[in-house]
């Protein structure tokens, strides 16, 4: 293999990751894109690599064999997920990206993509259009972990030069994969339910207002950062982004002018004190300004395409349509 781009996804099995390699494998060719999880896929068309991202060994021994050029590590324990066990998922969390950096520092690896998330906010930060140098104090473990992995990200880059580049994710809505335990992820579990003609109960409030982007505007916003020239990317820490901001009845309001008789019930738990913690929309100059992002995807279009693309997925016949109940 020749010294061309070589990528390494890590966590490419996730909600965003699953998706995401699908389209570097697009971009550079099957053979130029290795994907890796704790667990292999069946019908995974490409190079895969079992890899846990805790051991760094493992992680080195794989950058080396391929020669990788670029590392996404999208490997991490969500939000709701994390508080169940706090401790661990700092380690995890902090433990992944660590290996990840210091295996691109001593094997020259050229970039780093490092998923942040609007999580990193908390009570101190304002709610409406948050901006990017807001004062973080992260309400839950991963937000403390996205925070401390932002500093880590800009620590290298200047003391090592690694060229490392994130973009804090709102919640991610995608018809591709199943929720993957944030507090975002109703807005995902709603379509399935919506499709399914089942009743939805909500674990948020009805006006919870959080950021949120499709999926398709997410990983375009990836590709165009890490594609941006090394002299654009003036921030070292995190970028925000924004696609669009609305809460549960928003999302109702435009599901039943498909689906009049959907019900929902609302049952908010602990993820409602999480979701109160959170931007309600976010400040994304500095991304527009500075490697010209823009979201092409609004309520309306998001809720279209959801609803078709979970159409044709159950009208072929789901397999596991229990996987839903969760």
């Amino acid at each position: 293999m020749d010294t061309e781009t070589v990528i390494l996804v890590i966590g490419a099995n996730g909600q965003l990751g699953s998706v995401l390699t699908k389209s570097l494998q697009q971009k550079f060719g099957l053979e130029r894109v290795i994907a890796s999880d704790l667990r292999s896929i069946d019908d995974f068309h490409g190079i895969f690599e079992v890899i846990d991202a805790t051991n760094r060994n493992k992680i080195e021994e794989v950058v080396i064999r391929y020669k990788v050029t670029q590392i996404y590590h999208l490997a991490a324990i969500l939000s709701a997920k994390g508080e169940e066990n706090p401790l661990q998922t700092w380690d995890i969390n902090m433990k992944t990206f660590f290996n990840v950096l210091e295996v691109s520092r001593l094997n020259q690896v050229d970039k780093v993509f490092f998923p942040s998330s609007i999580a990193v906010f908390g009570e101190e930060a304002p709610l409406n259009d948050t901006p990017n140098n807001a004062y973080l104090n992260p309400s839950t473990v991963y937000g403390i972990s996205k925070a401390a992995g932002e500093n880590w990200a800009q620590y290298y880059f200047l003391k090592y030069g690694l060229d490392v580049r994130s973009i804090r994710y709102p919640g991610v809505i995608g018809y591709q994969s199943l929720p993957g335990g944030g507090t975002t992820d109703y807005a995902v579990d709603i379509y399935h339910k919506a499709v399914l003609e089942e009743e939805f109960s909500c674990f948020l409030n009805e006006d919870a207002t959080l950021p949120m982007i499709f999926m398709d505007d997410a990983v375009r916003a990836t590709l165009e950062l890490m594609d941006a020239p090394k002299e654009s990317v003036k921030l070292r820490t995190s970028y925000n982004i924004a696609g669009i901001s609305f809460s549960p009845a928003e999302v109702v309001a435009e599901i039943r002018k498909l689906y009049p008789d959907f019900k929902v019930i609302y049952e908010p738990d602990f993820r409602q004190n999480i979701a109160e913690s959170w931007p309600k929309s976010m400040d994304d100059s500095a991304a527009r300004n500075d490697w010209g992002w823009k979201p092409q995807f609004d309520l309306e279009s998001i809720t279209e395409t959801m609803i078709q693309k979970l159409k044709e997925k159950y009208k072929k016949g789901s397999k596991n349509r229990e996987v839903l109940m969760f």
